[in-house]
């Protein structure tokens, strides 16, 4: 039985001015797996991603997920429809506690009078729920939910950026460079972290310069090159230099279609 992709884009165009940043791109999203992007600087990964997450309006082609044609004008549209993104800045509130981290914008009030008409929080509820969800991604490291995010590692604050991307029915999770800033130890924190979605069924799309992470963590690879895909390869089959050499363009693979 022939798997389906969760989300495809087909024949993507996006043109800032006379640079064409996507040249008519394809992708391909299959559920439960870790995907990997990668490219060179200026390749149109990134406008690639801002498309596929609703950050920019793409001039041609489609959009699928699950099957059906969407049309995101904003990031928050995106969301809704189950695509969260994790950036590699995490958007999060320094000050704020965890808890108030996970559920800004979604705050859950008290039933009854309470709630609907004094407008009081739930935050019994509110902690149970932020507590459940990184327990679920194994961050049992972090003790005090109610600790301001400002003094959790780059590897907690990584995590508690993904727990709110998964807690609230995603069908699809995008991390950007999510081990760029990190130490060695706080990377293998994230890693694990990635593949603790993946078990938990959350396909990821993963942007990363870093050729060992991805091809420890990526199921399969999308090189793009020029601003489309050039293929897509097998990490167990080919080499981090093959990889690289795709990108840059000193190799052609051997099949310029799907190459895994």
């Amino acid at each position: 039985m022939k798997r389906e992709p969760i989300l495809t884009a087909r024949g993507l165009v996006k043109r800032y001015g006379r640079v064409t940043a996507l040249d008519h791109c394809d992708f391909d999203l299959y559920p439960g797996e870790i995907l990997a992007v990668i490219g060179d600087n200026g390749a149109g990964k990134s406008s690639l991603i801002k498309a596929l997450s609703g950050a920019v309006q793409i001039d041609e082609g489609e959009i699928r997920l699950n099957d059906k044609p969407v049309h995101f004008k904003s990031p928050l549209e995106a969301q809704d429809a189950g695509i969260a993104t994790v950036y590699q800045t995490l958007a999060l509130s320094p000050a704020l506690s965890i808890v108030d981290n996970m559920f800004v914008g979604r705050e859950l009030r008290k039933p009854g009078v309470a709630g609907k008409w004094l407008r009081m929080l739930d935050k019994p509820a509110m902690r149970s729920f932020a507590r459940e969800k990184l327990n679920d991604l194994g961050l049992m490291t972090i003790q005090n939910i109610d600790q301001p995010v400002e003094t959790l590692s780059g590897g907690q604050r990584q995590g508690v950026a993904v727990a709110r991307a998964a807690a609230f029915g995603s069908k699809v999770i995008i991390m950007d460079e999510p081990t760029a800033a990190l130490g060695v130890k706080e990377s293998r924190q994230v890693l694990k972290l990635i593949q603790e979605l993946k078990s938990n069924g959350v396909p990821i799309i993963l942007i990363s310069h870093n050729m060992p992470h991805v091809f420890e963590v990526a199921d399969r690879i999308h090189v793009h090159r020029l601003g489309k895909r050039l293929c897509v390869i097998d990490p167990k089959k080919h080499s981090m230099s093959d990889a690289v050499a795709y990108m840059t363009g000193a190799k052609l693979p051997d099949d310029l279609g799907e190459a895994a």
